[in-house]
């Protein structure tokens, strides 16, 4: 993980979509678009990291509490756009607390956040459509989207550009998964931590919680190649083709989608 130069922040999982090969051979410039998580928390030298990558747009994915309680820092010269894609129920906060509720062993958590992302694709398109007409103008380029762990939301938002731009999906797909392993250690942590809730309100050791339990912790946790999937599968399956879905799903005409392709790719 640390060898790959596109990660430049990895506590904020912040990285370059730049450097990605296309399928007809091109490359995907550096930086021109970033991904990250929320940058509320960065240290002096990350900090300068950020304020280093030349930005003109920031744009915050998130929902207003998570806004509130973790703040994108301010930046001289920068545009932040606010573009909340999901409610405070969303599918994520449903699953949380069906996981946590007093049978969470009969809750497929990992069917319920596929669902979340082929929903996504057929059903909330309207809140990610301002998200892709500001991403895809060169204008304000160099941009960077974010939400809170820099994995669904961001994740969804980065497999669709890079799509489009005609990055292949197996490398999307290592994309998508790179979070893992960039966080891999946060992500233990956190499920250690779960396992030691879970014990102390069921009244056992750590070691005797059910493991059905912790597969939802991690599915809610971890990426996983069937969350992203269900998005690409929900976009042949409505639309056909990513063509189709770029101007008919997003709204993005040719001469928008030619501008973005000559600013991004070469």
């Amino acid at each position: 993980m640390a060898a790959d130069p596109r990660v430049l922040i990895a506590s904020a999982n912040l990285r370059d979509l730049g450097g990605l090969a296309t399928i007809d051979g091109q490359r995907v410039r550096a930086g021109r678009l970033f991904r990250s998580g929320h940058l509320s928390e960065l240290d002096r030298a990350e900090a300068a990291i950020l304020g280093g990558l030349g930005l003109r747009t920031i744009i915050d994915l998130r929902r207003p509490s998570e806004v509130a309680d973790f703040p994108t820092p301010d930046l001289d010269g920068v545009d932040h756009l606010w573009m909340s894609v999901s409610p405070e129920d969303s599918g994520f906060a449903v699953a949380a607390n069906l996981l946590f509720g007093n049978q969470p062993e009969q809750v497929d958590i990992a069917t319920m956040l596929e669902g979340y992302f082929r929903n996504t694709v057929t059903n909330r398109l309207d809140g990610y459509r301002p998200v892709f007409e500001a991403a895809t103008d060169p204008d304000r380029q160099p941009l960077l989207f974010h939400c809170m762990g820099g994995k669904d939301r961001t994740g969804f938002v980065a497999g669709v550009l890079l799509r489009l731009l005609g990055v292949g999906q197996e490398e999307v797909m290592a994309d998508y998964l790179l979070t893992n392993e960039i966080l891999g250690d946060r992500m233990a942590r956190r499920a250690d931590q779960a396992r030691q809730r879970i014990a102390q309100r069921s009244g056992v050791e750590p070691d005797q919680v059910d493991e059905r339990h912790l597969e939802g912790v991690r599915a809610m946790l971890y990426t996983r190649p069937s969350f992203l999937q269900a998005s690409f599968d929900a976009v042949t399956d409505k639309f056909g083709t990513w063509e189709t879905f770029r101007r008919d799903g997003l709204g993005i005409d040719d001469a928008r989608f030619s501008a973005f392709l000559d600013a991004v790719v070469a």
